[in-house]
């Protein structure tokens, strides 16, 4: 099969690899869609490897043994290999596994792990089976373009009655500008890129600040009756950044942290505010309420996929994404194909 490998600092190739085979509940996708992530940072800083990619979009080809799933299903497939058992796994917050499996080593098998590759190795229990009704396309958008927002808008229970600061455009940030437009919030975006502070205006934000030109924290007070915001999502991890969104949130707020690095705060005590730390959701709770969500997204999720392009062209691809003039990049691991 075709996969992608980073071969040299700032060298993404498509390489032969070996095809993966189904062993007991560990089954065979064929990847459909490779949503593009955060991969492309790794090729700029010269992080050399042949597992590229945690997104993906398929068909089981090969169920082995399960009886989860069958041939066929087609499923959305959830980051990372939890081993199953523990607490974390068996309350589907796999993503906080302390354990997770080696599933290579597990079977004796050379390659199998990426996304950015025609077919994959994973778990049973970590897929999630898309409903008739939703498109592949959509159904993509459960992994990282709505999965760590989701997750962050359900633990502050964000609707209509709410404004909703989203901090950093990228496209999980505009994942949460377009699921807290279907859930009614009023939502303002913080971004300095041109190209994404339009697409965020597209896809439902109703004021987008620029912090390099305009006090962030006084506009968005200005326009909350002096209060602030009920809720906040910091996806940037900018300098600045987390203060900028802990002091724009009004006091006895929430505000939910999807950032890779140490953030600096203001003291929470007169704040008052929650805050809370999200990698991904839980697939095992909140399946039917993410397919609705994805469901009322409709359109605006077209709007948020710019490009698709051919798992051959990931080269191409990740040289878009280094511009930022993207909102999320879908690969299509098998030539020809549409995403439908």
């Amino acid at each position: 099969m075709r996969a992608a490998a980073i071969t040299a600092p700032g060298r993404i190739e498509v390489l032969d690899q070996p095809r993966p085979v189904a062993s007991g509940d560990l089954v065979v996708v064929e990847v459909l869609i490779a949503p593009m992530c955060t991969e492309f940072k790794n090729r700029k800083a010269g992080q050399v490897s042949d597992v590229v990619g945690h997104e993906a979009t398929g068909i089981v080809v090969d169920a082995g043994s399960s009886r989860l799933v069958s041939e066929g299903d087609r499923v959305v497939v959830m980051p990372h290999h939890g081993c199953g058992k523990c607490v974390y796994c068996t309350s589907g917050d796999h993503m906080h596994c302390m354990d997770q499996r080696d599933v290579l080593a597990e079977t004796g098998q050379e390659y199998g792990t990426a996304t950015y590759a025609q077919y994959l190795l994973k778990p049973d229990w970590l897929l999630a089976k898309i409903p008739d009704d939703i498109s592949l396309e959509h159904a993509a958008m459960a992994t990282c373009g709505f999965g760590p927002t989701f997750a962050s808008l359900q633990r502050m229970n964000v609707d209509a009655l709410d404004t909703l600061i989203v901090s950093g455009l990228g496209p999980v940030g505009q994942g949460a500008v377009i699921q807290g437009a279907v859930r009614g919030a009023r939502v303002f975006g913080i971004e300095t890129h041109p190209y994404r502070t339009e697409l965020a205006y597209k896809l439902g934000a109703e004021r987008v600040f620029n912090p390099m030109t305009e006090d962030v924290v006084e506009e968005i007070r200005a326009l909350t009756g002096g209060m602030g915001a009920d809720a906040t999502i910091e996806t940037s991890g900018a300098p600045g950044a987390p203060r900028a969104a802990a002091l724009a949130t009004r006091r006895r707020g929430q505000v939910c942290f999807i950032t890779w690095n140490d953030i600096e705060l203001p003291n929470l005590v007169p704040l008052g505010l929650t805050i809370h730390g999200i990698w991904h959701w839980n697939h095992l709770t909140m399946a039917a309420k993410m397919w609705e969500s994805i469901r009322k997204a409709g359109d605006r999720i077209d709007t948020l996929i710019t490009h698709s392009m051919p798992l051959e062209d990931v080269s191409d691809a990740m040289d878009i994404q280094d511009t930022g003039a993207c909102g999320k990049i879908y690969l299509l691991p098998h030539t020809g194909q549409t995403a439908e």
